[in-house]
């Protein structure tokens, strides 16, 4: 916050950064302060002497550019260094030899300790990291491959024909190239820890967003390690009953299975991420060997037995015929089958999940990805068109069933007919077996050797699930250490030089146990689809977010991407989650929404500059500049509050108060001068923690000046920003005017006059008991003035007001700024029951008269005020006894005017002092003296019981009514009420119209 200063004798001394205390070990003279601070920032350099009269060796504590200057966290083995302060390097040195008061970072062990004598930490040994290819590339790799790519991409083959199969292939791989490209962005754009797609997320579309999907896509993690176990378990209860062999049946046989599989897997998984690594690296050569075995059987020339089941190898006649679709059953479309092929294109952050194990995520990230998005895209092109060129749709797997060469071709149906093999009964009665769309293990027919292709499946699902199992544990660990949600800190906890998520592990294992005992995934699968998709979504829409906000942080190393290409990624992942399934995408919205109204509610205390942050920023701006555009219109008036509160806690009433009638409307800024003791300086932080916590919304400003009246003007001329700027000042009345000196009374009117030439609107509180809380009466001395304890100890604002009145004694046209206010309170829900009474002025033969006419001009400004009194007695004499006690307050104040001396002696003084009253002036302000003593008696009479009074303030002529004078005033107004006051004088300026344009 930029800070203004007035005189010579202001200092800022308490804005400076400080050092170590180490450094200076508090007993070293200047000299040696900055010799052993400058010997901290290591550079010993000398600057040579260019004269005999410079001194040869002088020493900078400018220090050269540092990594260890912009990083959050220390390097084992060796101390972090530290940029000195603006202060540090413009000040002299022996203007402040002592230790500095605090310091924003200290290192753990610099305190006490020489930096000569400090003996160095061990560092700890290096973490298993991996790079692009074992880390990402092989793990995206396997989890993007899996029972899809063995069991059905030969039958969409046979539904879209191989055309429309490559249109979905490459559909779905754009599709995750974009996210890719996106993830690429966001990894590159800073340093990448652990916590991987919800690291991404959090960090750049802020903790709301973030922590609903890191939750969710945890969660979804955890159950496909079930879904892949079952798709395990399921092919292994097949292969056992082909061969005769049951445990107890086919659902406890795949609930056994699952369980010890997927014991087996966190066993693998706990064991380290080094023993995780080298069982994927062995899945991956299992799942190639697989693919060498089914490339070489499409080459090897097709056996009788294999022709019966519709393999003739390449052929271009049966490649044309299955180039073109051929839709069959409920499923037979190009979204059907899209929406079973796409889930097979997802995994691609399997990678990034593990960034905290990687050893320049900046790096694997990208490079690792992208690669495995193209590999696999390009595996699934090759089987797709080697599986369409090699294998006809429909084939009955009978011997029997050649085509005879007495037999005549007219009446075979099928491409087989031309290589000898005539399939005409079965495909005409639908009862073909074989062919790719009906046979689903097409591809282990295909292949040199079946069980390899079954190894393969084997490899695929094991190995999804290890990745899903890793993945799970290592986002929900990152999120638990952030803390947004309550009771799942326990499992945040890391173990071992890995930092391994031993907690969230057993979470994530339970989970998938609990799901591979219901062994029937069918309405699961989709949800689990759906959270990916939504993470997609999310990562694509990141990255538009933070390149369309134009933040200067957003400044990604990997630039090849396109924040429309991200946004369109983005809409697509949205629509394909309703055509997968809409009421799963329900599900997962909801369960969004559920966890970001919950993030949104408690508004957990993080800081990560994220894009909404930028985003924030940018519409602000942007919508202060239009205002400047338009024009200031009656109609859309609202109050912006100035309140010189000082510290905020100290004046809480006149907090409460203000944020009654600003709440949600207008702007509320807190306004604090700061003259002597600059350590309150220090504090600004707490002062808006304390406006946060008791739901003020305002903002904070302080300012250093050299005395009140001069802070008060700088905030007047300076608070806001362009039409946010305030127009009413707001303040506390000084009830210790009589008591403090002549100048501090002649100042408190002076800020006043300040506000009135600057055309503010000025309102005065005034209460029974003292505002400022922070310095009690002795009779109070009970009372905390701590602010943590006004917390908890709520005002008379705070309270509700039931069915009292608020008086309102609109005795001069201000422009409506004393009805205004009062209106503004009754739309609250505290002051809603409160009914208001307005007061005027008038003679006793035009009562009637005088009160139809308020009441007429009230209806057209829609207030909503029915009662209006008007006042016959208000010219009446004041009672003498009120008058003797006005006039004993005045004597202290009095110029003593002794005909014996000069009158340009008294004239002089009065000029130089002009608080001082004199008998004329007296004699010239008599009536309208009498008229406060008058209106004060008016008060008690009719307003004994109001819970709030607001009184157009009297304004006083300057040079003709002194300053003392006019605080008087405002003292018989408002003294021996038991309500309180609030003195209002607009600028003179409607704020009110009965116009509609």
């Amino acid at each position: 916050m930029e800070v203004q200063v007035i005189g010579d004798s202001i200092h800022l001394s308490a804005y400076r950064s400080r050092i170590p205390q180490s450094v200076t070990n508090g007993k070293t003279t200047p000299a040696e302060y900055e010799s052993d601070f400058f010997h901290l920032y290591g550079d010993t350099s000398p600057v040579v002497s260019c004269g005999p009269d410079i001194q040869s060796h002088y020493e900078t504590l400018d220090a050269p550019p540092n990594s260890d200057f912009y990083a959050n966290t220390e390097v084992c083995g060796r101390r972090k260094r530290f940029r000195p302060s603006l202060y540090q390097l413009y000040a002299k040195p022996e203007d402040d030899p002592q230790p500095p008061m605090y310091q924003e970072t200290t290192p753990d062990g610099m305190e006490g300790e020489s930096s000569e004598d400090e003996e160095q930490k061990e560092p700890l040994p290096e973490p298993t990291r991996f790079g692009w290819v074992h880390g990402v590339m092989i793990r995206c790799m396997l989890n993007i491959w899996g029972v899809i790519l063995y069991l059905r991409l030969p039958w969409i083959t046979a539904q879209a024909g191989i055309g429309l199969t490559w249109v979905i292939i490459l559909l779905s791989s754009c599709i995750t190239g974009i996210t890719g490209l996106s993830t690429s962005a966001i990894a590159t754009n800073g340093k990448v820890k652990g916590g991987g797609t919800y690291f991404l997320i959090s960090r750049s579309l802020g903790p709301e967003l973030g922590g609903s999907i890191g939750l969710i896509f945890a969660f979804a993690n955890a159950v496909a390690v079930a879904m892949h176990t079952v798709g395990f378990a399921e092919t292994v209860v097949d292969l056992m009953h082909e061969n005769g062999a049951v445990m107890v049946n086919r659902i406890n046989d795949i609930r056994i299975i699952g369980v010890i599989t997927v014991t087996c897997l966190l066993g693998i998984s706990m064991a380290g991420m080094a023993w995780e690594s080298k069982a994927q690296v062995l899945f991956f050569l299992v799942i190639m060997v697989s693919f060498t075995s089914y490339i070489v059987g499409t080459i090897i020339p097709a056996s009788p037995q294999k022709q019966a089941k519709g393999f003739f190898s390449y052929k271009a006649d049966i490649f044309a015929k299955n180039f073109v679709p051929d839709w069959r059953g409920q499923e037979g479309s190009f979204f059907g089958m899209f929406s079973i092929f796409f889930p097979s294109a997802t995994g691609i952050l399997a990678g990034a999940n593990i960034s905290g194990d990687l050893k320049d995520p900046t790096v694997a990230i990208p490079r690792g990805t992208l690669m495995a998005i193209f590999w696999t895209t390009l595996s699934y092109l090759i089987i797709s068109a080697t599986i369409g060129s090699c294998v006809v749709r429909d084939a009955s797997g009978l011997l029997n069933d050649t085509l005879s060469s007495s037999s005549s071709n007219k009446n075979c149906v099928g491409i087989a007919c031309q290589y000898g093999w005539d399939f005409t009964d079965c495909i005409n009665n639908d009862t073909c077996i074989f062919g790719i769309s009906n046979y689903y293990q097409s591809m282990s027919m295909v292949s040199a050797f079946a069980p390899l292709i079954t190894a393969g499946i084997f490899g695929a699902t094991l190995s999804s699930a290890l990745a899903c199992l890793v993945s799970a544990p290592k986002v929900f660990q990152c999120l638990c250490k952030d803390k947004l949600y309550p009771l799942i800190g326990f499992f945040g906890k890391g173990y071992g030089k890995n930092d391994e998520a031993l907690r969230s592990y057993l979470l994530a294992f339970i989970i998938a146990v609990c799901f591979i005992l219901i062994a029937e995934l069918n309405t699961i699968a989709p949800i689990i689809s759906n959270f990916f998709l939504c993470s997609y979504c999310l990562i694509n829409f990141s990255c538009f977010h933070a390149s369309i906000t134009n933040s200067p942080g957003w400044r990604p190393s990997f630039r090849f991407y396109n924040k429309w290409l991200s946004l369109l990624c983005a809409v697509c992942c949205l629509v394909i989650m309703f055509l997968l399934t809409w009421w799963a995408a329900l599900i997962a919205f909801g369960v969004v929404l559920l966890l970001l109204g919950y993030t949104l509610y408690k508004r957990p205390a993080v800081n990560w500059g994220s894009s909404v942050q930028a985003s924030s920023y940018n519409i602000a701006l942007n919508q202060c500049i239009s205002l400047n555009q338009v024009e200031d219109h009656v109609k859309n008036y609202r109050p912006q509050c100035l309140v010189l509160t000082g510290p905020p806690s100290s004046r809480p009433a006149l907090v409460d108060l203000v944020s009654c009638f600003t709440k949600n409307l207008s702007l509320m800024m807190c306004g604090h001068v700061v003259t002597n003791d600059l350590s309150a300086l220090v504090q600004s932080e707490s002062h808006i923690s304390w406006l946060k916590q008791r739901k003020v919304k305002s903002f904070y400003k302080h300012v250093v000046a050299a005395d009140l009246r001069s802070g008060v003007n700088m905030l007047l001329q300076g608070s806001g920003l362009g039409r946010m700027r305030p127009n009413v000042l707001l303040m506390g009345f000084k009830t210790d005017w009589h008591s403090a000196s002549p100048q501090a009374a002649h100042s408190y009117i002076g800020i006043l006059q300040d506000a009135f030439d600057l055309q503010y609107g000025v309102c005065v509180l005034r209460t029974r008991e003292r505002l400022d809380v922070s310095h009690p009466y002795q009779s109070y001395a009970a009372v905390p003035n701590d602010p943590e304890a006004q917390l908890s100890r709520p005002t008379l604002f705070q309270k509700k007001q039931g069915k009292k009145t608020i008086d309102v004694y609109w005795l001069s046209d201000d422009g409506g700024l004393t009805l205004l206010l009062p209106y503004l309170l009754t739309r609250r829900k505290r002051w809603a029951k409160c009914k208001v009474r307005v007061f005027v002025g008038g003679d006793n033969s035009k009562n009637d008269e005088r009160r139809q006419e308020v009441m007429t001009l009230i209806k057209k400004f829609r207030l909503g005020f029915h009662d209006v009194e008007v006042l016959p007695d208000l010219f009446q004499k004041p009672q003498p006894g009120n008058i003797h006690q006005f006039e004993k307050m005045m004597s202290s104040f009095k110029l003593d005017t002794n005909p014996k001396t000069e009158s340009d002696s008294g004239s002089s003084r009065a000029q130089e002092e002009p608080w001082w009253i004199t008998d004329q002036d007296l004699e010239r302000n008599r009536a309208k003296s009498f008229r406060q003593i008058r209106l004060n008696e008016i008060l008690q009479d009719y307003s004994r019981e109001a819970t709030l009074i607001v009184i157009t303030m009297p304004v006083g002529r300057r040079g003709v009514c002194p300053s003392i004078l006019y605080l008087a005033w405002l003292e018989l107004l408002s003294r021996d009420l038991s309500s309180p006051v609030l003195l209002v004088r607009g600028n003179q300026e409607n704020v009110l119209t009965f116009y509609c344009q």
